[in-house]
């Protein structure tokens, strides 16, 4: 069983809509994640303020877990 908190799980987060017409807080949220354009991707670690970010632009990114399935 894999721990959701574990340290080696890495999201990959992806932009896909525009930030520039959303409030000031959420473009800041956008550029601490990484990003500011469409199609850009980036490899983050899953911790508990990295998915309160993602929490908060889930309209604009697309995230996906690049932890390996085989690891059981």
């Amino acid at each position: 069983m894999i721990d959701k908190s574990s340290p080696d799980r890495v999201l990959q987060v992806t932009q896909v809509k525009s930030g520039t017409h959303a409030k000031p807080k959420t473009r800041g949220t956008l550029r601490a994640l990484g990003l500011g354009r469409i199609g850009k991707t980036n490899m983050l670690p899953d911790r508990p303020e990295i998915r309160g970010m993602l929490r908060r632009v889930p309209h604009l990114v697309e995230v996906t877990d690049t932890t390996s399935a085989g690891k059981e």
